[in-house]
């Protein structure tokens, strides 16, 4: 295949998309970033060479097969870590393009552990878009914009340096257990109803501190969960240093500064927090949480919104990724409308799930979304002993969790 990118404005991308695939040429968008593709570079001599078309093709030496063009999403650059060697054709941080064959890729595929996911590309496909941002902005609801100015750096710096206080927070640790503990005293000091609830990982136990937040309605009520994984790890194994401050210490102290300043709010509808364990070793806090869940309970839950990485700045401007599925459509849309309402933040979006707590949801048909930092660089340090506070933005944690709180309070209602 003859590969080549551009860059394209966002309000005019579906029309070259069109005029790309007229000229027998497939595409695949990355934000404001495509790529195109196909069996000859007729097409791309036509495109590259008209005035009318206003594309500045970067064509690209290669001569790929078909069946080697795949797409990786990937936590950090663990993908670029483990290999090194794989030819990448186009760089967007979580996603990428590479050049992989297909018994390659089988080979390297590590399945339900959070890390990477190998796919082969889709034609004409949306990896992730960039939301365009209105021009005229939506007037604040009073009440939602008193939740979302509660927000405390202090109570979160305090949280989020106490997490990463442990040396690790592998999941069968003890220091995990620790870990746990003290969040759960931390959810019963803000007078919450909190209980922990033993998981299997592996042939170990590990656990998840669960939350209720009951609503007032006095009729059905809706039920909203608010996630994150506790857990760090260290690729070179268990016992070494994974202080975890982005993944997922800034994900973990997001949650408890929501518990805290949704506590004294008179909710409509059911919220229950969630901090889970086992997500490093294969997403088990999750699954098995989902798995106990009775079918009437599955089916009261509204929206469940993961907080997993939350505080690298990997963009030009402040920017956070919403990743769901077709299903999570209208959470989407929901947290995009409240990112804009609330911050400044610039909003990417995506329709594949992938490699975090809001999957097993997703799978058995509940809506979900992950909130994570944007994605056009990546954080090179986590599952590392370099996954630490110096590389963490709490500008950019704290414009995530108004974006989150806005959107948890218009949907439990009050």
């Amino acid at each position: 295949m003859k590969i080549a990118t551009c860059l394209v404005e966002v309000d005019t991308q579906e029309a070259r998309s069109s005029e790309v695939e007229a000229l027998g040429a497939s595409w695949a968008r990355f934000g404001e970033q495509v790529l195109f593709f196909a069996e000859n570079s007729e097409w791309a001599d036509v495109l590259g060479g008209a005035e009318r078309s206003g594309l500045l093709l970067k064509e690209h030496p290669y001569d790929v097969p078909k069946e080697n063009l795949h797409l990786v999403v990937q936590k950090g650059r663990l993908f670029q870590q483990e290999y090194p060697d794989v030819p990448v054709l186009l760089d967007k941080g979580r996603f990428l393009v590479v050049d992989l064959s297909p018994e390659l890729a089988n080979t390297f595929n590590r399945g339900d552990e959070p890390c990477y996911t190998i796919r082969p590309l889709s034609e004409n496909m949306v990896a992730f878009k960039v939301r365009p941002k209105t021009a005229a902005r939506r007037n604040p609801v009073a009440w939602i914009q008193n939740l979302v100015a509660q927000v405390s750096r202090s109570s979160l710096e305090a949280n989020l340096a106490h997490l990463v206080s442990w040396s690790t927070r592998y999941s069968t640790s003890n220091s995990y257990s620790q870990a746990s503990d003290w969040a759960k005293q931390q959810l019963e000091i803000m007078d919450y109803d909190t209980r922990l609830e033993t998981i299997a990982v592996g042939s170990s136990t590990s656990q998840n501190v669960i939350v209720e937040q009951p609503g007032n309605h006095s009729g059905t009520r809706e039920l909203v969960l608010v996630i994150a994984h506790l857990d760090s790890i260290n690729e070179d194994g268990p016992n070494e240093i994974a202080p975890g401050a982005d993944d997922n210490g800034s994900g973990s102290a997001g949650l408890l500064e929501i518990a805290r300043v949704l506590k004294t709010h008179q909710n409509k509808h059911d919220l229950r927090f969630i901090l889970v364990g086992g997500e490093e070793q294969g997403l088990f806090g999750s699954k098995q949480y989902v798995a106990s869940l009775p079918t009437t309970e599955r089916a009261r839950i509204k929206a469940v919104l993961n907080m997993d990485m939350i505080g690298t700045v990997n963009n030009a401007t402040p920017t956070v990724l919403l990743e769901g599925a077709p299903i999570s459509q209208s959470l989407i849309d929901g947290l995009a409308e409240a990112a804009e309402t609330y911050t400044g933040l610039t909003v990417q979006t995506s329709l594949h799930p992938y490699n975090s707590d809001h999957v097993p949801f997703i799978d058995v048909g509940i809506p979900a979304v992950l909130t994570i930092e944007g994605s056009d660089g990546a954080n090179s340090n986590i599952h590392s002993a370099g996954d630490t506070l110096s590389h963490i933005s709490y500008d950019l944690m704290l414009e995530i969790l108004r974006m989150n709180i806005a959107f948890i309070a218009n949907t439990v209602g009050q």
